[in-house]
């Protein structure tokens, strides 16, 4: 038995120090990416771009169910966005409150008698408003079809331009935040055919008129741990697996792709739980087996600024359902494991996604089962468990730190030492409890996806008016 519990845990020591070496190269990655990216827009002309008449059009589609408190202000900041040749499509999905009648009182909407094509599937679409206030605005109206992919479908069918948005309706795009993730379409528009940028908490941050006037560290800890945890992913994960040419997934909060190729695969998966991971796994395996060059990039200084759970109720539901879509997206695509035809996608990406994303939390659940029961026998030994702690949670939590700095060091958003100092201190305390907590809620939703229990579970939000986000 003592054999047996020591090879457990030497196995359990190895995969962390496997994971977390892992992201150590991701953050070395991501620094070299983060400085060439730099010098990439210091020699790059800018300003005469907005008035080019070559900038592609682009259709903006927003998604939105149940928004009522927040969708005036997300619908003006995108209008307001600084891209020359931009359409804004909002879907209101089912709604059950006021969304659609906020959105008539803000821009004054009209009905449209057009034809609505659906190259793409989804729910019914019940009518098509303009706007008499703003000439790039139409609203669809359809029924709920109980997924964001769904209403997404929607918005693709009415798209006029060869390249989509697709942004959340909880989330605030920077003005110039389309036109700078774009520049990657100016630099190399033959192969880009999806484009991420990244996602930061609003929660905290002054908002006026739709627009993130003063970005400040919320006061909860629970948003202040989702503050690290979105800068280590998209900082380290994101543009790391990017300057690798292995990005798996663009956030669906904010991400720019392709139209033709979308329409291609026949749009989002309408079940699809995960759909901003499902849609750009599919669009990689079509480009692969049609034999096209593409790339999947990343570009880390367009922001979009998204109000993250505030409650530990609505934080269960969002990682239980991220679960649920990583499972939903593996399995279907389980064929394409170690085949030399879908590349590194195919031979190191997705079996990274297996090994180290989705069974984590069943492998992290033994561990601790094993070294609780091998200390309960008396054989737990005193320097594994310091080497554990050292390279299991310690090596992690530099990682997080290294996220932390990688933003002081380039972007600097936020500007205040204490608030800098905060989110260091909250590195070091987020591995305990918070990741045990975080573990079960993985748990949770993968047990939920194996009993086909796929239920999009709607999360309390605030919006952007609340006293959280308003000057005090």
């Amino acid at each position: 038995m003592t054999q047996v519990l020591n090879f457990f845990n030497q196995s359990l020591f190895f995969y962390y120090l496997v994971s977390n070496l892992v992201y150590l190269v991701l953050l070395v990655a991501a620094l070299v990416a983060t400085i060439k990216h730099q010098f990439r827009l210091a020699e790059m002309r800018i300003d005469p771009l907005h008035e080019s008449p070559f900038t592609p059009p682009v259709s903006v589609i927003c998604p939105a169910r149940n928004e009522q408190a927040s969708i005036v202000d997300s619908v003006r900041a995108l209008l307001d966005l600084s891209y020359p040749d931009l359409e804004v499509i909002v879907i209101n999905d089912g709604s059950t409150d006021g969304t659609l009648g906020e959105l008539d009182a803000a821009f004054c909407l009209t009905p449209m008698e057009v034809l609505y094509i659906p190259q793409v599937e989804s729910a019914r679409v019940r009518g098509i408003y303009a706007s008499k206030t703003e000439s790039g605005l139409l609203v669809i109206d359809k029924v709920g079809g109980g997924s964001k992919a769904d209403a997404v479908n929607a918005g693709i069918n009415a798209a006029n331009s060869p390249y989509i948005c697709v942004v959340d309706a909880d989330s605030i795009l920077e003005r110039d935040a389309l036109f700078r993730i774009m520049t990657r379409v100016f630099s190399d528009n033959s192969n880009v055919v999806a484009i991420g940028g990244i996602v930061r908490a609003l929660n905290g941050s002054v908002v006026e008129r739709g627009r993130v006037a003063e970005v400040r560290l919320p006061k909860k800890s629970i948003e202040i741990l989702q503050v690290v945890e979105y800068l280590r992913a998209f900082l380290i994960g994101r543009e790391g697996w990017a300057s690798f040419g292995m990005l798996p997934i663009i956030s669906g909060a904010f991400g720019v792709f392709r139209t033709d190729v979308v329409r291609a695969v026949g749009g989002y998966r309408p079940k699809a739980v995960g759909e901003d991971l499902d849609v750009v796994v599919r669009m990689q395996r079509y480009l692969r087996e049609q034999g096209k060059p593409y790339s999947v990039v990343f570009v880390p200084d367009p922001t979009c600024w998204t109000e993250v759970p505030s409650d530990f109720r609505s934080l269960a539901r969002q990682r239980s359902r991220w679960q649920k879509g990583l499972l939903d997206v593996l399995w279907p695509n389980r064929d394409m494991l170690f085949r030399r035809r879908y590349g590194a996608l195919g031979c190191f990406m997705l079996p990274y996604l297996w090994l180290f994303e989705l069974v984590e939390p069943i492998i992290e659940l033994l561990g601790y089962a094993s070294i609780i029961f091998a200390a309960t026998m008396g054989v737990l030994s005193y320097a594994f468990f310091l080497k554990f702690l050292l390279f299991g949670y310690a090596f992690a939590t530099m990682i997080s730190i290294g996220g932390v700095l990688l933003e002081e060091m380039t972007f600097r958003r936020y500007s205040r030492w204490t608030e800098v100092a905060r989110m260091i201190l909250y590195c070091t305390l987020e591995h305990f409890p918070y990741r045990q907590i975080h573990m079960c809620w993985r748990l949770q939703g993968m047990w939920q996806y194996i009993r086909g229990d796929l239920q999009w579970r709607e999360m309390k939000r605030a919006g952007f008016t609340t006293p959280a986000t308003t000057k005090r």
